[in-house]
């Protein structure tokens, strides 16, 4: 018997790309068994995104696809027959959850919309990611998380003084939209456990990523002021930047948070000319002689190798770290001593290296039990076992076309 704590919940899982992925993740980790509703008409967008395992391209070799869907079934059903519609509502109607992120009106033209599956069981949670919510004047629109990045104030802050705003490098929305929709799950599920009341949950991206800049939302709304552009540089700190080291493209962060980190930077960089230059006495002194400050970081940091800075600041009190490749990341003896990367053993990639889970659980530890799924792999097993067709049912249905 599994100690998860979503043990014997089950989600019908209609999401693709990114978001709505990242969310049913973060159930299937907490012990949900996450039935992912697929259709080789039209398979998952990230499917067909590289990387690819050993750079050959196919349905079950993305290495984005089988990062984000770890743990997962994979049902295969042709969404255009009315029968493949007949299974994901039987599937509907045996699950506790139901999660998807198409564009407006999708599920609804299936029969598939909240008003549709709460008739067949009344008490579901369904939760709905989009780029802009399924209400309001825009809740239409076309969506991809990187246009809602700027959208919520991130590219506006993103970029050097003087120059353009710049993209963040990644859509922030997205996984932060999904671990929005799955606490919002975990909360509905309660509030149906103790009231037997499901529920609908509308989660945006474009909110979703608006949450996490309330600082500059509230300074133009107390003082009237919209933060500027300043690269790596903050406005209350300094320095606070990356510093280029010994080697090929190496880097490493330093941010002097107060006083006190301020002159143990001084004593780890063996420089009583620093600590004693009064256009860094204070921060203020430091904020006005920015580009001075730096130079003279850099000159240190030039001659010494990441980790080497790194352990000399860290000793001394001071915020530092490597700027970690993705090499560094899958060596880091920290991260192998927490078991973060997980190993699993997918049926057409072979074994790869997978980021794990990131949280620990005293009472109810929760692993990854299996690889992301091949396309319908578990087809036969999930209308058998799950929805209860019998083998000569199953036979019918591919011939009539339903299954994908």
């Amino acid at each position: 018997m599994s100690h998860k704590p979503l043990a014997g919940i089950r989600v019908a899982d209609f999401t693709w790309v990114w978001a709505g992925p990242f969310c049913t993740l973060q159930l299937a980790h907490l012990g949900a068994e996450v039935i992912r509703v697929e259709t080789p008409q039209r398979p998952c967008v990230t499917r067909l995104l590289p990387p690819f395992a050993d750079l050959e391209p196919g349905l079950n070799r993305s290495g984005y696809f089988n990062q984000y869907n770890q743990g997962k079934r994979s049902l295969s059903l042709n969404l255009k027959n009315p029968r493949g519609i007949e299974i994901a509502r039987r599937l509907i109607e045996r699950s506790d959850v139901v999660a998807e992120n198409f564009a407006a009106g999708v599920m609804e033209r299936m029969g598939l919309g909240y008003d549709d599956i709460r008739r067949l069981k009344p008490d579901v949670v369904m939760v709905s990611i989009s780029g802009y919510g399924r209400s309001g004047p825009e809740k239409e629109f076309v969506s991809y998380g990187p246009a809602t990045v700027p959208l919520a104030g991130f590219s506006a802050v993103t970029g050097y003084a003087g120059g353009p705003p710049m993209h963040v490098g990644i859509s922030y929305g997205d996984p932060t939209a999904g671990l929005h929709a799955a606490l919002a799950v975990l909360a509905a599920l309660h509030h149906r456990r103790r009231t037997g009341e499901g529920q609908f949950i509308d989660v945006s991206l474009w909110e979703a990523s608006a949450s996490l800049l309330p600082d500059a939302l509230l300074d133009h709304e107390m003082n009237g002021i919209d933060p500027s552009r300043d690269g790596n540089r903050h406005p209350r700190m300094a320095p606070h930047g990356v510093f280029r080291c010994a080697g090929e493209d190496r880097w490493v962060s330093i941010v002097v948070g107060d006083e006190t980190e301020w002159r143990a930077l001084c004593s780890a960089m063996e420089d009583p000319a620093l600590a004693a230059d009064p256009r860094f006495a204070t921060l203020a002194e430091r904020k006005r002689n920015e580009d001075g400050l730096e130079e003279r970081i850099h000159q240190w940091t030039r001659s010494l190798a990441p980790d080497e800075v790194t352990r000399r600041l860290q000793a001394a009190g001071v915020a530092a770290f490597t700027t970690m490749t993705n090499q560094d990341l899958a060596e880091d003896p920290h991260l192998a001593r927490r078991g973060f990367f997980v190993d699993l053993p997918h049926p057409e990639v072979g074994p790869r290296h997978h980021a794990g889970i990131p949280w620990r659980m005293s009472a109810t530890p929760c692993t990854v039990e299996s690889p992301a799924p091949c396309l319908g792999e578990h087809t036969r097993d999930v209308l058998e076992r799950v929805l209860a067709y019998g083998p000569a049912e199953i036979d019918a249905l591919a011939a009539a076309g339903a299954l994908g």
